[in-house]
């Protein structure tokens, strides 16, 4: 395979460097492109209309709290046309900044927690290293499982030398990583157990499959891999596209209701935010226990690529959706005790 033949150790560390950082990066022009460009203009501009027509209401509301003498309402009440003129204002030019700052800070926040003492990110990445190296062994050692008697003894020969290179050669690069050194060696065990069942002429059927699985398998986990990888992607489009719409939230806040559409936003914004640290979490814990598990070789893979792509997303989303109630609540007591206070 294509796999087989080119990757070196360097390739497959590469491969296992892919995380929410590198995807994150990926996405840093594409939300500078959005949030300063002509599209966010636009947007704007439809915010502004929302704001004219949405003030009608707010100034008959006004008028109609300040006929009834409920003077207090009507000051705390003129906070909104200012804070929809500010953000507005300019193509929504410091609202676009803030919003930026706030995915930055976020961003940092999630690198923070990544690069704790816990190595979240370091043990995402040793995990998935891990499924590629056992992808390039598999790779090497499937051809020889068709043939028989000594064409078969040949090939695998052939691939185990191949191996030892590849695997000695990754496993110079990361010496100090214990866990890795490991985990390299029992999968030369299970290589040379291989070797030497078919060199006594014992079918190596069995111990085969426990470390190659079938042409299948390794297609599964390739699209398990792709959607753990297109998941993350989702959550930064759905930032990106959140944080596009907010010259609509702040144009329409001045309709005359307790949940203003700006609080709707911002909990949806800081949720996403919440999603993708609970997913780069998710992922470094499941990493870590992968990593951990040197009792096995190639099952383990399978468990964490299914973990990644299915149950990582749904937890750290169910996550996402409570903390988005918790921020919703926090955003509305808040407001409304600076607003009694004005």
């Amino acid at each position: 395979m294509l796999l087989a033949q080119n990757l070196g150790s360097d390739s497959i560390l590469d491969q296992g460097g892919t995380t929410a950082k590198n995807i994150g990066q990926a996405w840093d022009t594409q939300w500078q492109d959005v949030l300063t460009g002509d599209l966010y203009g636009i947007i704007t501009n439809v915010g502004t209309f929302f704001a004219v027509g949405t003030l009608l209401f707010f100034m008959v509301q006004w008028l109609r709290d300040l006929i009834e003498g409920e003077f207090t309402r009507p000051i705390s009440a003129l906070i909104w046309p200012f804070i929809v003129v500010l953000f507005l204002a300019n193509n929504g030019a410091i609202l676009s900044q803030l919003t930026l700052q706030v995915r930055g800070y976020m961003n940092d926040v999630n690198q923070q927690v990544l690069d704790s003492s816990l190595d979240l990110r370091g043990n995402y990445q040793k995990a998935i290293t891990k499924g590629a190296v056992e992808e390039v062994v598999g790779s090497l050692l499937r051809p020889c499982q068709s043939l028989t008697g000594q064409q078969q003894i040949n090939c695998l020969q052939e691939a185990q030398g191949k191996i030892k290179r590849l695997l000695d050669q990754y496993e110079d690069s990361i010496v100090s990583d214990t866990e890795t050194v490991q985990w390299i060696e029992a999968l030369k065990a299970q290589v040379e157990s291989i070797v030497d069942e078919a060199e006594k002429g014992q079918a190596p059927e069995l111990s085969f499959n426990a470390l190659l699985g079938s042409t299948s398998q390794a297609e599964t986990k390739s699209f398990l891999l792709s959607s753990h990888y297109a998941f993350q992607n989702l959550i930064e489009v759905a930032m990106l596209l959140t944080a596009a719409l907010g010259p609509i939230a702040v144009g329409a806040s001045l309709l005359p209701v307790g949940g203003k559409p700006i609080y709707a936003w911002l909990t949806g914004f800081f949720s996403f935010g919440i999603a993708k640290l609970s997913f780069s979490i998710i992922a470094g814990l499941a990493g870590r226990v992968l990593i951990s598990s040197v009792s096995t070789v190639g099952s383990d893979s399978t468990w964490f690529m299914i973990f990644m792509a299915f149950l990582a997303p749904i937890l750290a989303l169910a996550i996402a959706i409570g903390g988005g109630v918790g921020v919703f609540l926090a955003i509305t007591n808040t407001a409304s005790w600076v607003t009694r206070r004005v």
